[in-house]
C-alpha cells in the first residue's frame, strides 16, 4: 500500500492509493491489475478523484477528521476504464479523504441509466436529413444499407455503445473507437493503429463519414470483408487490434447487466449474439452521415459561398473547362467523393510492400489495388493512404501532381497520354486551391455531435 498526502492551510486530503495487496489481515482487497488511483487537491477547498480500472469495478470514497473513524462519501462504479469527479472539501476543509478497493463491496447497480448518459428521446439516427441529389442516382445506387439490418434509432444506440466499449477488446483498453476518433473524422491520426497489447498494426483506420455509401460495399482497404456487417466483428478477433474470441464476447457483454435494456430495444429480447454485435455496429456506423460541410451549402447556391481559391480547387477537382488536367474526380466522384464500381492503384509505390487487393484475391492484375474512402471531412483524417505515409493534404496534392509512381496495375485515369504516370504541373497558387476545395468537405458538427460521441459515464 502507497498513502500520498497533500497539505495545504485551508485544506488537507489524504489519499491511498493501492498498488500492492493489503495485509491478510485486512477487509480490503487487492483491484485487477494495472488500477490506479489518485486524489488530488485541486483548489483550496476541493479535490478531484481520478481512477483507472480496466476491470470496471466499484471503488469506496471515505472521509474521516481523525483517521480513526471514517465515514463512507460514496460507492464509486467504474464503467468503461476510468472515472473521474471533483468534489469540495466538508467541514470547513478540515476532512481527509481515501479512496479504494474492496472486492465485498462490488455490488454496485450496473443499470443503462446509471452506466450511459443517453437523451431522454432517442437522438435521430433512423431517418437523417439528407440532400436531394442522395435520392437519385448516382448517390442511391452507392447506399450499401441491406434491406435485413435498416438502422433504427434503438440499434444505433446500441451500437453506439459497443463502439465506444472497451469490453470488446481482451484486456479491456481498446475500442472500436480508439483507432476510429470523433475528432478525427473517426480515423486514427497515428499512421498506423496501436492494438490491445501495444503492438503496431499494418495499415491506417480510414474515417468513417458516410460508409452508408460506397457502391462495391466491400469494407477494409484491401476489401477483404463482404459487407459492413462482415467487417465489424473482424477487428475483434484479430490477435493484433482486440484479441477476443466471439465466445468471449458474447460471455461478457452478456455478464454486463446494462445491455439488457439496449438489446431488447434494439431486437425484441435480451439475447445477446454476435449477430446482433454486428449488426448493431454497421447501424452504428452508417448513421455517421455527413451533409453540413460548406460544400453542401455550396451546391445549393451554385458556389457563392466559397472563395477564390476554393472555386479554382474545385475547378481542378472535378476537371472542369479550364483548369489543369486532374481526374480526382475519377475516383471520388460524386457529392460523397467516392468510385462507383471500379477498384484503383493509385500508383503509390513499385514494387509493392503491400498487394492490397491482390493479397486477398490472389489475382496478379489487383496488386496494389486499395479501396478509395469517401474524402468527405479528409481535412480531419491526416495522415493519408493505407499506411498514413503521408502527413498532410499539402503532400497527398504533391503526391498526385508529380509522385504517382510507373507500375503494370496503375489506374487508367493517372496515366498521361504517353503511358506514363500523369503529371499535373500545378503552380504552387493550383495546388493551394486544390487544398482549400478539400477543407470545404470537412463538417463541423461530424466532429463534435454529441449523437456520435462516446456515451459513457465517466463521472463528472
Amino acid at each position: 500500500m502507497k498513502i500520498k498526502l497533500i497539505h495545504s492551510t485551508a485544506v488537507t486530503v489524504a489519499a491511498w492509493v493501492m498498488t500492492l495487496a493489503f495485509a491478510s489481515a485486512s477487509t480490503l482487497s487487492t483491484p485487477q491489475p494495472q488500477s490506479a488511483l489518485s486524489l488530488v487537491k485541486a483548489t483550496a477547498g476541493g479535490f478531484s478523484l481520478s481512477i483507472s480500472n480496466a476491470g470496471d469495478q466499484a471503488w469506496i470514497l471515505q472521509s474521516s477528521s481523525n483517521f480513526s473513524t471514517w465515514t463512507e462519501v460514496e460507492s464509486l462504479q467504474v464503467y468503461n476504464g476510468s472515472f473521474q469527479r471533483r468534489y469540495t472539501n466538508g467541514a470547513a476543509g478540515n476532512l481527509f479523504y481515501r479512496a479504494y478497493y474492496d472486492a465485498a463491496r462490488q455490488t454496485n447497480a450496473r443499470t443503462t441509466a446509471n452506466a450511459l448518459v443517453l437523451p431522454a428521446t432517442s437522438y435521430n439516427y433512423a431517418a437523417p436529413v439528407l440532400p436531394a441529389s442522395f435520392s437519385a442516382n448516382p448517390i442511391l445506387a452507392e447506399d450499401n444499407m441491406p434491406a435485413n439490418n435498416l438502422t433504427t434509432d434503438a440499434g444505433a444506440t446500441l451500437g453506439r455503445a459497443l463502439f465506444y466499449d472497451k469490453r470488446l477488446s481482451t484486456n479491456q483498453t481498446v475500442s472500436c473507437a480508439s483507432c476510429h476518433q470523433q475528432a478525427h473524422g473517426f480515423a486514427d491520426p497515428r499512421p498506423v493503429s496501436v492494438g490491445f497489447n501495444g503492438r503496431l498494426g499494418s495499415r491506417n483506420a480510414m474515417g468513417l463519414s458516410n460508409a452508408r455509401w460506397y457502391q462495391r460495399k466491400s469494407f477494409f482497404w484491401d476489401e477483404r470483408a463482404a459487407t459492413l456487417e462482415d467487417q465489424t466483428l473482424q477487428p475483434v478477433q484479430d490477435p493484433i487490434e482486440m484479441g477476443m474470441t466471439l465466445a468471449a464476447l458474447t460471455n461478457r457483454l452478456a455478464s454486463e447487466p446494462f445491455y439488457t435494456n439496449l438489446f431488447a430495444k434494439a431486437f425484441g429480447s435480451t439475447a445477446i449474439t454476435t449477430n446482433r454485435i454486428s449488426a448493431a455496429l454497421a447501424q452504428f456506423v452508417r448513421s455517421i452521415v455527413s451533409t453540413a460541410s460548406k460544400y453542401d451549402m455550396g451546391v445549393t447556391n451554385n458556389f457563392a459561398n466559397f472563395t477564390a481559391s476554393e472555386n479554382l480547387g474545385r475547378q481542378i477537382f472535378f476537371g472542369l473547362p479550364g483548369a489543369p488536367r486532374a481526374t480526382c474526380a475519377a475516383c471520388h466522384g460524386t457529392d460523397n467523393f467516392v468510385p462507383t464500381t471500379g477498384l484503383n492503384n493509385n500508383g503509390l509505390e513499385f514494387p509493392y510492400t503491400d498487394l492490397g487487393v491482390g493479397g486477398v484475391t490472389g489475382a496478379t492484375n489487383q496488386n496494389g489495388m486499395f479501396k478509395a474512402p469517401s474524402l468527405r471531412n479528409i481535412e480531419l483524417t491526416a495522415p493519408y493512404m493505407h499506411d498514413g505515409r503521408l502527413a498532410t493534404l499539402e503532400q497527398v496534392v504533391d503526391f498526385y501532381d508529380s509522385g504517382v509512381v510507373a507500375n503494370p496495375n496503375l489506374s487508367p485515369p493517372l496515366l498521361g497520354r504517353n503511358g506514363t504516370p500523369l503529371r499535373l504541373n500545378l503552380t504552387s497558387d493550383q495546388k493551394a486551391a486544390l487544398v482549400a476545395f478539400l477543407k470545404t468537405l470537412t463538417d463541423p458538427a461530424l466532429a463534435t455531435d454529441t449523437k456520435w460521441s462516446d456515451p459513457f459515464n465517466y463521472g463528472d
